[in-house]
């Protein structure tokens, strides 16, 4: 009996030590603890940035247990804010095995919380609430960590409370209550350009933006965004999402060639891992290059992972590239819902007239002389009086330029005069002018980056090359007063 049971214990043996040496979620949240606490101490930022994303690397293992021993561990258990968080969180969920128990009951908890760990407790509560889709604990959550940050100047905490304005209007936006708390957006702003808190400021500007864009409002978001205060982008996200509402005010105003900019380069700085804002920022880039006049190539829609989310844009693509106003039609009502779900329904009913002068360039190019009637028979004008249609039409394009014709009112047709050398006109030019233009911008760019090793202008001169720059200071200076002599 004896030697059973000790070969019982023998064997249980190493199963103990290696559950006892795997790192649970509870321990990792106890090290992002230590490193708050030393961020802290020691004043550093990085450390705070470290501490979120190692954060974001855990959420998916986050349950309640976990983060009520995590809270029981941040703060004295009966406190104000320990009980106020665990009073956000659902009462009925099962326990996990992931919780080292015997851990947490030897760990002395905490007195007093720094502000850096208060405010994480917020974030963590937060994420795991949206996570979890229960947005009303998510809203009454966040209402307190902004209540609670506002009290708070410290830039130790810039990185967690710019972090908490996202979340805290994410949890408004899926209940779709944004307007409400568009003037707390406004007065956290406010806080945050006082407290010289650019990275708020960033995040706030942007969340402001959205929460403008999301009711239409192009008008007040492009004052707010010419109002607010310029500083150096902080963050690569947050940058791209400012490009990408700029973008969408710059097309909405009509003003295509500088939305289209902002789009592209926001579509080239996301992350790759953000495939869904990549993909709304080519949808937008394709109907301001459509409204513009340009054909997108085929490998935009043809990029990894967003075929089949581009497929609309790239059959509106081909009837406008071959100016089927009737192929237009049965696109843009197939895929209605697509297009209003993005938002973009409006700028589509613009491309209308883009597809009849498409048409129509092809029709110049194709005839040297038609008539009227048959241009509005291959355009597909569906209007009581299609051939008066069709010549408004030819004198509008013929008045701005897009065919070179003539129209001719007594026999009603149109005559499409020889198409000249395209090298003879300003075209290649203005294409050119824009290629250099683009790879004058990079190269500014490239030269903004570079770093140079300290003082590396401050290096000491040998004796013999100072001898040599004296002397030719001497002859230098000698050479211009012999000048000098022989000008008078």
């Amino acid at each position: 009996m004896t030697q059973d049971v000790e070969m019982k214990e023998v064997a249980a043996a190493p199963s103990n030590s290696v559950s006892s040496t795997t790192p649970t979620t509870l321990h990792h949240l106890k090290e992002i603890a230590s490193l708050l606490e030393t961020a802290a101490y020691t004043k550093e930022v990085r450390r705070v940035v470290r501490a979120v994303r190692l954060t974001m690397a855990k959420r998916r293992k986050l349950s309640v247990s976990v983060l009520s021993a995590f809270l029981s561990f941040a703060f004295s258990p009966g406190s104000e804010a320990h009980s106020r968080l665990s009073s956000y969180l659902p009462k009925d969920a099962d326990h996990d095995m992931d919780v080292d128990t015997a851990t947490s009951a030897a760990q002395v908890p905490k007195k007093h919380a720094s502000p850096e760990l208060e405010i994480y407790c917020y974030l963590l509560v937060l994420i795991f609430l949206i996570d979890q889709k229960k947005y009303s604990e998510a809203k009454a959550c966040a209402t307190a960590g902004i209540a609670r940050l506002k009290n708070m100047n410290r830039r130790t905490i810039d990185v967690l409370a710019s972090r908490l304005y996202f979340y805290y209007s994410l949890s408004y936006e899926y209940t779709g209550d944004l307007a409400e708390i568009r003037g707390n957006l406004l007065n956290l702003h406010r806080i945050a350009t006082l407290r010289h808190d650019e990275l708020g400021q960033e995040t706030l500007l942007n969340l402001l933006l959205r929460n403008y864009l999301a009711y239409n409002l192009y008008d007040q978001a492009e004052k707010l965004r010419s109002k607010a205060p310029r500083f150096e982008a902080h963050s690569n996200q947050q940058f791209c999402r400012y490009l990408f509402y700029l973008g969408k005010i710059r097309t909405i105003q009509l003003e295509y060639t500088d939305a289209k900019e902002s789009l592209l380069q926001a579509a080239r700085k996301a992350p790759v891992a953000a495939l869904g804002f990549r993909i709304q920022c080519n949808k937008w880039a394709v109907i301001v290059r459509l409204l513009l006049g340009e054909i997108p190539e085929r490998t935009v829609f043809m990029q990894k992972g967003m075929e089949k989310a581009l497929r609309p844009y790239f059959e509106l693509t081909n009837a406008v590239r071959i100016g089927d106003l009737e192929l237009f039609r049965t696109i843009a009502d197939k895929f209605s819902t697509v297009f209003s779900s993005d938002g973009t329904h409006n700028l589509i009913v613009r491309l209308r007239h883009n597809v009849i002068r498409t048409g129509l360039r092809n029709i110049s190019i194709s005839y040297s002389r038609i008539s009227l009637a048959d241009v509005a028979k291959k355009l597909r004008l569906d209007s009581p009086t299609p051939v008066d249609d069709a010549e408004s039409i030819v004198a509008k394009a013929i008045r701005d330029g897009a065919i070179d014709a003539t129209l001719d009112h007594a026999n009603g047709y149109m005559v499409s005069k020889e198409t000249g050398d395209i090298y003879s006109t300003n075209e290649p030019q203005a294409a050119f002018d824009t290629r250099i233009a683009f790879c004058l911008n990079l190269h500014n760019d490239a030269v903004r980056a570079l770093r140079f090793p300290p003082n590396s202008h401050k290096e000491k001169e040998s004796a013999e090359k100072r001898r040599e720059r004296q002397q030719q200071e001497q002859e230098l200076a000698k050479h211009i007063a012999e000048e000098d002599d022989d000008e008078f």
